[in-house]
Formats: structure tokens, sequence, C-alpha cells
């Protein structure tokens, strides 16, 4: 490589070196749009044309295939078709074939027997005809003799198909002349069809090779348009339309082609004018250039050096030597490094402070916790922040919280208070001294005893601290900042005024989010069953009726509870998938329980995000439609209270159609005796937490009676939840209770093990009261 000491005949050699490279670019440039101008015309001039021949063509099958149309429609054609009368068949295709003014007329049975009339077809193009026709193949390019024609077919009907009219007519030389002529560059077209792979023009002569090539190359690529090839005497495109062929073995094609050399003729002289001007401009662009390069080397110098100070952070300003360009260059430079150092500084303000209290802001905080060893983030949450806001106003409460983050980072030893979030205030606190930490809080919450005085009136301000330090885990809470955020919500649930961080009552609520994608694969690949509590029949002293319940096992978290999987399809709407699952697979399993001899009444619990969805009623009825029992529907009271009327209307349209309603957990809830009086429902389940105390508490026991008495009145059955023991059974029975259920009858239990559990009932004197225990 050639090096030159000098920076002004380097400057001459680059600026004649880039004019040179520009103008060989231009000449490129230039040569590639006049080529691929002229490509384009040519390529759009072989669209052009081979889309004239496509309407040329589809016009020309539409009449051929009317005039084939008119002769298979004629009555008298077709009585001679059925009769096998070959001299009338022969003289209506021959007469017919004269009036359409095409090669050959021919008629096709469907036993492949074939009157011809003028019909150039020998065997090979007969069962290339009779194999199109068969695969429904009523138009298209037809190869006889190695030669293509134009056939198209009209079916014959008596009522049933009996044969084809078919009309072939040559695709011979003269009519691509035609096609030509209609052109504005002179290209040259020709019908081919290949055959053994070799492929042929109209008059059966082999394309050559390159032509060849290029025809396969545009038919495997007919979007990117015509494809180019070496011709003898020089490069061509060639543009292959498909036609449709009656034999897959002998596609057709429409080719044109059209060489490059033509259309680039007219421009040999501008290449010429073009590379001389180039030459001329380069010689005088170096003379000028050396001129120029002396005036210029020296300030360029200086600002280079300037540049690759600013470039390592230092502010450097050059002297200003001149008024010129390059004068007014080194001023502006000065100036622009000015620009920055304030921008800047201001920037870096704005990034790290919070617009509209001027107090640090998260991103201080963040970096103050980087820096600060065994650090410990103290946050500072404002209650009640929406509502002091809606009262005073969002600017004077900007200025509350600046008047407060003062005060904090006062009572905080001059610790910097950063704004964490609109209600949230934090710093950090260096080390581990549980004592120092304790005493920090204690004197930040005093600022809350203090009122905030804003535009001469006072605030009460409550503040909630949470604190969490930097290296804990936090349960998959890597910042510390956010560790203590969740710490303030966990002391504003335990209603206390600080609490730490608690990673196990945080649990892992990330991890619980993808519970819901995967419970609907769950339920495809068996991961989810249904298990059974019986529910005992005092008055027959059997289990009459089972309580279905859901259970997840998944296979990396082991058992999953009921209420966070079902809780979670509730608030993420997959809860009427996972019911309508649940209904089906029971009815499926009270199938197979009468099956196994045993008539139980299946009872599904009901969400209540259900009872205002219509459409779900239709599909609980539809599957009850031939179950082999009775269907009941557990709801609980809060939910039908939720939203009445579209909730009793559901439980009307379930009443009419047969399906038990169950009113669950009665008396944990807000009782209504307005809604229960309206409610159509067959059953009312006491909940277990009056059940369990029964045999312990008066009270306990004085409530479940009346609401026996009272369900009985209103002419439902009751069923009482959670009896675990033999008395709380004796005394339901005595208070006259219709249904008993809980871990004392039964536990939940798969399908198999239920079956197991109701044949051992009858066997024990048809489910007697020992036979429950």
């Amino acid at each position: 490589m050639i090096r030159f000491r000098s920076l002004r005949t380097r400057l001459t050699v680059v600026f004649v070196a880039l004019f040179v490279f520009a103008m060989a670019v231009v000449g490129v440039a230039v040569t590639a749009a006049i080529s691929g101008g002229a490509r384009t015309v040519v390529r759009d001039e072989l669209a052009a044309t081979g889309a004239v021949y496509e309407k040329i063509w589809s016009t020309r099958t539409d009449q051929l295939r009317q005039g084939a149309g008119v002769l298979a429609q004629d009555f008298g054609f077709r009585e001679a078709v059925a009769t096998a009368d070959e001299a009338t068949v022969k003289s209506a295709l021959d007469n017919l074939r004269a009036r359409q003014g095409v090669d050959g007329a021919l008629m096709m049975a469907t036993d492949g027997y074939v009157t011809a009339a003028g019909a150039p077809l020998d065997d090979a193009a007969a069962d290339s005809l009779w194999t199109g026709l068969n695969a429904g193949t009523e138009a298209g390019v037809l190869t006889a003799s190695g030669r293509p024609f134009q056939a198209v077919a009209a079916p014959i009907m008596a009522p049933t198909l009996i044969g084809w009219v078919i009309f072939v007519d040559r695709l011979d030389q003269a009519e691509m002349t035609g096609l030509q002529d209609l052109s504005a560059i002179p290209l040259t077209a020709s019908v081919v069809s290949r055959e053994d792979g070799v492929w042929r023009d109209g008059a059966g002569v082999a394309l050559p090779a390159s032509v060849a090539n290029a025809v396969t190359g545009s038919l495997a690529e007919k979007d990117a348009g015509p494809v180019t090839h070496d011709a003898p005497a020089g490069e061509s495109m060639t543009l292959a339309r498909p036609l449709p062929s009656f034999d897959a073995r002998r596609p057709a094609a429409l080719a044109l082609t059209y060489p490059l050399r033509l259309a680039l003729a007219p421009y040999g002289d501008l290449f010429f004018w073009l590379a001389m001007i180039g030459a001329a401009s380069a010689a005088l662009l170096g003379c000028g250039a050396w001129a120029l390069s002396r005036s210029v080397t020296r300030p360029i110098s200086e600002l280079d050096q300037a540049v690759h100070a600013l470039e390592r952070g230092e502010h450097a300003l050059v002297p200003v030597t001149s008024q010129d360009e390059i004068g007014r260059l080194a001023a502006g430079f000065n100036a622009m490094v000015g620009g920055l150092k304030d921008r800047e500084a201001r920037l870096t303000h704005l990034a790290l402070h919070d617009q509209e209290t001027g107090l640090p802001n998260r991103r201080m905080l963040e970096r103050q916790v980087a820096r600060t060893p065994k650090a410990h983030v103290l946050l500072v949450g404002v209650d009640r922040y929406e509502v002091v806001r809606n009262a005073i106003g969002h600017d004077a409460m900007s200025q509350m919280i600046q008047v407060l983050g003062m005060r904090l980072s006062a009572l905080a030893a001059g610790e910097t208070i950063s704004r964490v979030g609109v209600d949230a205030l934090g710093l950090v606190l260096a080390g581990s001294d549980a004592g120092r930490i304790q005493m920090t809080m204690e004197r930040l919450l005093e600022a809350a005893g203090t009122p905030v005085v804003v535009n001469g009136a006072p605030i009460d301000v409550a503040l909630t601290i949470g604190v969490a330090d930097r290296g804990g885990p936090g349960a998959h809470i890597d910042s510390a900042i956010d560790r203590a955020a969740v710490a303030v919500d966990q002391a504003r649930a335990a209603r206390r005024p600080w609490m730490l961080f608690d990673e196990t009552a945080y649990g892992d609520p990330g991890g619980n989010l993808s519970l819901i994608s995967e419970l609907m694969t769950a339920l495809n690949q068996g991961q989810v069953t249904l298990s059974y509590q019986p529910k005992h029949d005092y008055r027959a002293r059997k289990i009459t009726g089972v309580e279905a319940l859901m259970r997840w096992t998944h296979p990396r978290r082991g058992f999953v509870p009921p209420d966070l999987f079902i809780g979670m399809a509730e608030e993420t709407g997959h809860i009427r998938a996972l019911t309508e699952w649940a209904v089906r697979r029971a009815l499926d399993d009270q199938r197979a329980l009468a099956e196994a001899g045993h008539q139980v009444t299946m009872s599904v619990n009901l969400s209540g995000r259900l009872l205002s969805d219509e459409s779900f009623v239709d599909v609980v009825l539809d599957a009850t439609r031939g179950a082999a029992g009775r269907l009941c529907l557990e709801i609980t009271e809060t939910a039908v209270m939720h939203d009445s009327e579209a909730a009793l209307r559901m439980i009307s349209r379930f009443a009419d159609a047969g399906v038990s309603v169950s009113l669950d957990d009665y008396g944990s809830g807000l009782s209504s005796l307005a809604y229960l009086k309206r409610i159509q429902a067959d059953e009312l389940k006491i909940d277990k937490a009056f059940v369990m105390g029964l045999d312990q508490s008066s009270r306990d026991a004085l409530l479940v009676k009346s609401t026996i008495d009272l369900a009985h009145g209103l002419g439902m059955k009751v069923t009482a939840e959670g009896v675990e023991t033999e008395t709380a059974l004796a005394l339901l029975s005595g208070m006259g209770c219709d249904m008993a259920q809980g871990y004392f009858i039964g536990r939940p239990m798969p399908l198999n093990d239920l079956i197991t559990r109701l044949q051992d009932d009858v066997g024990t004197n048809g489910g007697s009261a020992s036979a429950v225990a």
C-alpha cells in the first residue's frame, strides 16, 4: 500500500480517487439502470403479450366450448351416440367442425371409443385425452404426433354421462406470427410441449438447451418474471406461461423470447461520452484539490485534536484564526462543546430526579443501592394517596410530597430521600444494624404525627413503611426496591405501621400465573381428575348422591390445591371451559356407575362467574340429554346475590329442564330471605362451620334446626356439610335433615373406589347407619 507523508498529497489523491470511484459508481448505476430499464421494457412487453395470449386462449376456449356444448346438448346427436349410430355421429361432427373452422372434431365415449372427423389423433394422444377427461380436464393442450393442439371438450349427458364432444385446433406458427405482430418488440413466440423430458416447438423440433432451461426456470419461478439465458448471438430473455394440458406427463407452455442486444443498441454512444466526461472531470478535480488542501490542513488538524479530546470526555476548545468557513467551524465547535456541557448536566439531573417534586427518583435510589454494601431499602408509602390528592389537587399533592421528603430526610440524619412512585418515598441505609433500622423507622413514623402544611393548610399524613435487604433472594424479585414495595403492601394488609419483607407470605405469584395455561393442557393429558364425596340419604339409609370435586396432580409441582387453580380460572376467564369439562366428565362417570348398578345424583359446583352466561345453560342442558341420572348444580348464595336477576333466570331454566339446583354454603355469607324465597332451588346445603360444632354449641344446633325447618317450609331438601362424628350424624337425623356429607360419611375418592364403596353398602343391609361409619 502506497503511503503519502504529505496531508496535501493525501487529500488530492483521496479527492480524485473518490471522484473516480463516484464516476465508476455512476457509470455502473447508469449502465445498470439502462440495462434494467431495457429488461423492464422487455419484461413488461413479454408479460403483456403473455396476458394477451391468455385472453385469446380463454376466448377461443369459450368459443370452442360453446360450439361443442351445442352439439353435446342436441337431442338427436345424444340419441345417435346412445344408439352407437357412428355415421350420424361422424356426420354431425364433420358438419360442426366445418362451421366452427377447427382442424378436427371427435366424440369419445365413456368406454374410450373414439369417432373422429378430421382429427389427427394417434394412440398416445387418445390415451392422454382419455386420462385428462376422466380426471376432470375439459380444456387444454393435447400433443398428437409431436405437435400441440388446443382441445376443448363438452360432456354428453343422457341423462348420465355417455361421452364427450371434443374440438381440436392446431397451434401452428401462423397463430404465433399473429401474436408476434401484436407486440411492440420483435419477439419470438411459440407453443412448446415437453415429452420424455424434451421440450419441442409447434413443429415438433426440439428446443435448444438454453431456451429449454429458461422455459423450465421461468415456469418454476413464474412469479419472478422472465428468465435470461445465453443465446448464440448474445443474452436473451424468455417468458414461459403455462398452458393447461390433458396429460400431466406432457406439460405445455407459451414461450416468448427476445434478445437483449436489440434493446441496448441505442445506448452505445452514451456509454462512450460518459467515459470521456469522467476522465476530464477527474483531471480538473485533481488540480483544484491540490490547491485547496494547502489552506485547510492546519485548522483541520487542530479541530481533529479537539474532537479526540471531546471523545475522551474532555471539553477542549480550538482557536479561531479566520472568518472563513474553517473559522466559523471552529467557533461553532466551541459553542457546541459549551452547549453539550450544559445539556449533559441538565439531562443527568432530569434522569435522576422527579420532575414534579425535584426529589431524586428511583434511578438515583437504584444507584445508591448498587453502591452501598449490605444495603437496606426503606420504602415509605403514603396511605390514602388518591383520597388526599382528590381533595387537595394534583399540584398541591406534589408540593406535599416534596415537603414530606425534605422532612423525612432531616429525620433520617440527612439521608437522601427519593420518590420511587407517585405515593412512595425511599431511602437506603448502609449496614445491617437492626437497632439503627428500628430507630430510623420510628423517627420516620413520627413524621406522620405532624400535619404537612401546603398553601397554608395543614394536611394529615399517614405512612406505612416496608423494609427489604439488598442481598435476599426476594421470592423471585431481584430488586430490593420492589421487595420493599411488597413489604408496604404486606404491612397494610396486616394493618401494621411497618413490616420486613416476608418471602414466605409472598409466595410465587409469577409461577402461579403459568398455572392456568398449564391447566388447559392438563385437562387433555389426564392430569386433572374428579373425586367424588358421598352424600348419605337418611330416609333411604344409603348413599344416593355424590359431589364431584376437582383434583389436579401436576407432574412437577405435585398436588395443586383446588382453591388456587379454580380461583385463577375464574380471574382469567377459563372457568367456563373448566366447568364444561367437569360436567361432561361427571355425567360420563354417572353413566359408568349406572352400568355398575348404582343410581346416584351427580352434583357439580357452578362458579358465580357463569350465572350471567346464558349460552352456558344451553351447553349444560345439551350435555344432560341422555344422562344416566339426575344432575345437580351447586351454587353459592353469594354468587346468586351478585347478579340476582341473571342468576334467577338461569336457575329457572335449569329447574324447568329437570336439572336440580343446590344452594351451597348456606349461612357462610350474608344470607337473604328475599333471595331465598325467589330461588327455584331443590336443595339447601348448611355450611360446615355450623355442623362441625353441632355437638358442642347449642346456638349452632338452634341455627341448624331452624334452617332445616325453613328449607322444608320452602319445599327444599337439606344437606348438612362437615359431618365428621357419629354424634353429629345422629343429631341431624333427629332434626329432620335429609342428607349428610362429610368425612364421617366418606372422603372424596376416585370413581373405582366409589363403585367399591357403593357395592359394600349394598352388602351391609342397604347402607344402614353402621355402614355409613
